[in-house]
């Protein structure tokens, strides 16, 4: 009873600590390994297996199609089991989110072989709650509401645990990008069948990312056990590099959902950065404003480098000048290279000046702001600043309003035709 009453409150022996663990994980192992060589034997005695589901809804680099047909094979006595004693599929649904409730409390107290595990039972929930709900009939528009806001608790819940137990640690970063990779997922595919478009793609998504997070949590205590038994608060180090790499495959997938539902409502028509030549209308596309914007941030950078380091001037004046003097570079070099050497018009010139002058007080203020935190590099606050302006602020700029034309009313198209 009292072997018991430690396990349940985590009082463990290293030895306890890897066996918590690892003997899950061996049981898994085990029940994959002989459904792999039944899965391999059925293959060559009947064909291979497709399920007709996961067929539909495509494959990732991560889980390749082949393996997800296997898990949906490997798993089938499962769902088949509570389908026949007609476990409703809402209970299914509900049970995932409370386990993943259960999950989050273990391993914000620490209990990460326990937590992992129970993450991964309510992983398999949430797998097996759609199938059961079509193969009986009770699929519905309510159920799959519910489930989608159940499935953001559910990621949610766990990742709040994780931050809580990383709250003092590096770790807590990762925690709040995985977060906000979490809901930006989803909801770019959400917007997207909103508007038509069915988005699919990505690095990162869902079922990868509770499966191999799970895992990771689940045997991370193994790596602390033999590492630093006595530790009380350990690092849990193959958790924090899973939510680290996960963090950044979720935020990439992401990207890579916007990406593709921007291009399919633009109906694959690429909007480029365009000005008026002599006598006929020439493309700036993005290879070459990144080129050109290259050229000036190189001398942004060293005059940044030379004001810091030399001269002495804070970081966030030194940034302020170097992006002054970079926008002059940048006006030289399209003035040349762009409009043939002809003389910028008033009304292009004026937009320079603002692009130059909004631009340097974003990235002045942004080195301010990010060199607050201890320890950071002014170097690294620079390029961060700089890249985040140069995507979010200087690009638009240029192409919609620097070197926009305009199509009939258009205010753009009304500015050059002044010029």
């Amino acid at each position: 009873m009292h072997d018991l009453i430690d396990l349940l409150r985590g009082r463990l022996s290293p030895t306890a600590r890897i066996w918590s663990a690892a003997a899950p994980a061996l049981v898994v192992i085990g029940y994959f390994v002989l459904g792999l060589l039944a899965y391999l034997w059925r293959g060559r005695k009947h064909g291979p297996f497709r399920d007709a589901e996961l067929s539909g809804r495509g494959s990732s680099v991560l889980i390749g199609m082949a393996v997800r047909h296997y898990f949906a094979w490997v798993t089938q006595p499962i769902w088949l089991l509570l389908r026949a004693y007609k476990v409703p599929a809402m209970a299914l649904t509900t049970l995932s989110a409370l386990l993943a409730t259960a999950a989050a409390f273990a391993v914000a107290l620490g209990r990460f072989a326990l937590g992992g595990w129970i993450y991964v039972a309510a992983g398999l929930c949430d797998f097996f709650d759609g199938r059961v709900a079509r193969a009986t009939g009770t699929a519905g528009p309510w159920g799959a509401a519910l489930d989608s806001v159940l499935d953001r608790y559910s990621d949610t819940a766990l990742l709040l645990g994780l931050a809580w137990y990383y709250r003092q640690s590096w770790v807590l970063l990762p925690v709040e990008l995985l977060i906000l990779g979490t809901f930006l997922v989803p909801y770019i595919r959400a917007r997207g069948e909103g508007l038509g478009v069915k988005v699919t793609i990505g690095l990162m998504q869902r079922p990868e990312r509770m499966l191999y997070l799970g895992v990771a949590i689940a045997l991370s205590p193994i790596l602390e056990a033999l590492h630093e038994p006595r530790v009380e608060h350990p690092p849990h180090i193959l958790a924090a590099l899973a939510i680290t790499v996960i963090g950044v495959t979720t935020l990439v997938t992401a990207l890579q959902r916007g990406v593709f539902l921007l291009r399919a409502l633009s109906a694959g028509q690429t909007r480029l950065l365009r000005f008026e030549g002599e006598g006929a209308t020439r493309v700036l596309p993005l290879l070459r404003f990144t080129l050109y914007s290259t050229l000036a941030t190189a001398v942004d950078f060293g005059v940044v480098s030379a004001l810091v380091g030399r001269a002495a001037w804070p970081p966030w004046i030194a940034t302020i000048a170097g992006c002054v003097l970079g926008g002059l570079v940048n006006v030289a070099v399209n003035r040349f290279l762009a409009f043939g050497g002809r003389a910028l018009a008033p009304q292009r010139s004026v937009r320079y000046g603002f692009i130059s002058a909004s631009s340097a007080l974003l990235n002045g203020g942004g080195v301010a702001l990010l060199l607050s935190l201890p320890g950071l590099d002014y170097r690294v606050a620079w390029l961060l600043c700089r890249f985040a302006v140069l995507l979010s602020w200087n690009y638009p700029l240029g192409r919609d309003y620097l070197f926009a034309l305009g199509q009939g009313g258009d205010e753009g198209g009304a500015a050059e035709r002044e010029e």
